[in-house]
């Protein structure tokens, strides 16, 4: 369950009244490219793909499904999307903010450490896995120039 996996059950209902729950048609969009973007949002059912256009040509960026939350940076970092999210089929999606997750952790301390705690997980994988591919295309670029 991502982010939410270290709340117990309660817990888990209790957060669920900070922020919103929303539903997205097949082809409809949570987050434009270069627009401002504040929230973060996690995956109760469907699928979205995270997806940047350029040269009138749409580059699949990645795959988003049920249980995966995504807009962590822009939540403590706001600003310009860097890519578009769009939903693939009926998807729907919670929906909080900086101000409703201060909330949340102002009146339930502990849960809230284990929410935080989630957070911190999940951008500290992406950022693992970000050096890791920066990494294989150095070493890349090295090997192809050792041998031409």
């Amino acid at each position: 369950m991502g982010i939410v996996s270290g709340l117990a059950a309660e817990d888990r209902a209790l957060l669920s009244n900070y922020g919103e729950f929303l539903p997205l048609q097949p082809g409809q969009s949570v987050i434009a490219e270069g627009h401002e973007q504040d929230s973060l949002f996690y995956v109760i059912s469907g699928v979205l793909h995270v997806h940047t256009d350029t040269s009138n040509r749409r580059v699949l960026i990645g795959r988003i499904e049920s249980g995966e939350a995504f807009g962590e940076v822009n939540l403590f970092d706001p600003g310009v999307a860097s890519a578009s999210v769009t939903a693939q089929e009926f998807t729907q999606i919670w929906k909080t903010t900086r101000a409703d997750i201060e909330s949340f952790v102002a009146a339930y301390p502990q849960a809230g450490t284990q929410l935080m705690a989630g957070i911190i997980t999940l951008m500290s994988r992406r950022l693992r896995t970000m050096i890791g591919r920066i990494a294989a295309k150095e070493m890349e670029a090295d090997f192809h120039e050792f041998w031409h």
